[in-house]
């Protein structure tokens, strides 16, 4: 009985601390609000994942050839929705707490330390690394609309130019406080996505085949073709990259023992498949059927005609790659306001918040006009960073925690997706890198 009071005193310490933590938690970013539906799930994995990598596929496709082309990408479909479909039970897997962040489950799964050391870096390269491809793409959409509304009467302006003009609008888009005050920009470029998706394909397929089309791999020596081959094994990749926001998302869903949050967050995941299964299948194959090896690594920018769809469509990645960019933007603000306040102790308010989110799309936009090789970077950022994130980790994480056991059904398919995400993370950057070495050598700062 003597022990009692002690205990009593502890408890009454641990809930005053959780008290304060819980102001703080009702400030930052993801855990602000848990109010969103079903569709919300459905529209932010879609803006998340269909963005700059669904105008790479015709030219990954050109570097693969039809089998295993087809075979990458029908794969990659299916071992990408298996392990999000992990993310996603793994959210609430111990009764009363929920993994809000990525790096919360990795400590979970691997320890305090080394869970924030294996998780963090990755998740950061992934999303910055998103968003500057992002800018990139936005940029080039927006000088494509130029140039094809102006034709030869304007006068020509830098690619630097435009980056800067579509970064403008993150500026104020990145005061928003939480991803359901987000839901709108990200329905719009899930809408978006779809429709540019569909006339990049529709306009192909309308223009049909070019006269003398060729499949052959545009390489000529076995090198080239080498390099090419992992450089598109990154494109793939950089396509399928919604596992690093998807328990920040799950996260805004609210969740009771008889209704958790795995359910609808589950059911806005499968219209998302379907709807990335719409947009990046018909033109991979049609693209790639048209084109050949001549498609440009944006198919966007190989179509010309008729200008005003063509135009339309690239205003619509514009609209797009706003919402991807925030997507993505917002997991990266939580940990940096985190940091601030918690570790750092300077007050939450809209003062800190201005600055530190200025000064994230201040650096993204800086790197992004600097050094916009868009395949490359869509290559190495696709291999290095999101094939362990969306490929393989979830696995790891899974074996670890639930402990399958040894040659089961659950055990076998989560080693094969780790084989097969580690050869992925070891080739892409390779061929990656290649090409963006190979861009840097006629390349001049900030044209």
């Amino acid at each position: 009985m003597g022990t009692q009071a002690p205990e009593n005193h502890s408890l009454a310490k641990v809930d005053e601390r959780s008290a304060g933590e819980k102001a703080i938690d009702d400030w930052l970013p993801i855990t602000s609000s848990r109010n969103a539906k079903w569709w919300y799930s459905a529209f932010h994995n879609v803006t998340a994942m269909v963005g700059a990598g669904v105008l790479s596929l015709p030219y990954a496709m050109s570097e693969l050839g039809w089998g295993p082309g087809i075979t990458v990408l029908m794969l990659s479909w299916i071992v990408t929705l298996y392990t999000m479909w992990q993310m996603v039970e793994m959210h609430e897997m111990v009764p009363g707490k929920r993994f809000d962040r990525y790096h919360e489950l990795g400590q979970h799964a691997f320890g305090k330390k080394l869970g924030l050391w294996i998780v963090v870096p990755q998740q950061l390269i992934v999303e910055v690394g998103g968003d500057i491809v992002f800018l990139v793409t936005g940029g080039k959409s927006l000088k494509k609309f130029h140039d094809v509304i102006c034709g030869n009467e304007c006068t020509d302006i830098k690619l630097t130019y435009f980056i800067m003009i579509f970064a403008s609008c993150h500026f104020v888009l990145s005061q928003l406080p939480n991803f359901n005050s987000i839901s709108g920009v990200s329905l719009a470029a899930a809408v978006m996505s779809l429709s540019y998706s569909t006339i990049a394909w529709g306009a192909t397929a309308h223009k049909g085949q070019l006269p003398n089309v060729d499949f052959h791999v545009r390489a000529t020596t076995t090198p080239e073709k080498v390099f090419d081959f992992f450089g598109a094994l990154g494109d793939v990749a950089f396509a399928y990259a919604g596992h690093n926001v998807v328990l920040e998302i799950q996260a805004t869903i609210p969740s009771t023992p008889e209704n958790p949050s795995k359910k609808p967050m589950w059911k806005g995941v499968v219209v998302a498949y379907i709807m990335v299964a719409i947009c990046y299948f018909p033109i991979s194959f049609i693209g790639y059927w048209a084109f050949g090896n001549q498609v440009d690594d944006n198919i966007l920018i190989t179509l010309n005609k008729p200008k005003w769809l063509i135009a339309l469509a690239n205003m619509m990645v514009v609209i797009h790659v706003i919402g991807s960019y925030q997507i993505f933007a917002m997991p990266v603000f939580d940990m940096i306001e985190t940091i601030l306040v918690k570790k750092l102790r300077f007050p939450p308010g809209l003062a800190l918040r201005l600055i530190a989110r200025t000064t994230y799309v201040a650096f993204t936009t800086f790197v992004a006009i600097t050094i916009p090789f868009f395949g490359g970077l869509l290559g190495f950022f696709g291999g290095f960073a999101f094939a362990p994130t969306t490929y393989f980790l979830p696995c790891i994480m899974w074996l670890a925690i639930y402990k399958p056991k040894r040659f089961s059904l659950s055990w076998f398919t989560n080693w094969i997706c780790i084989i097969l995400g580690v050869i992925l993370m070891i080739l892409a950057p390779i061929g990656a890198l290649r090409q963006i070495i190979l861009s840097a050598k006629t390349y001049q700062f900030y044209s």
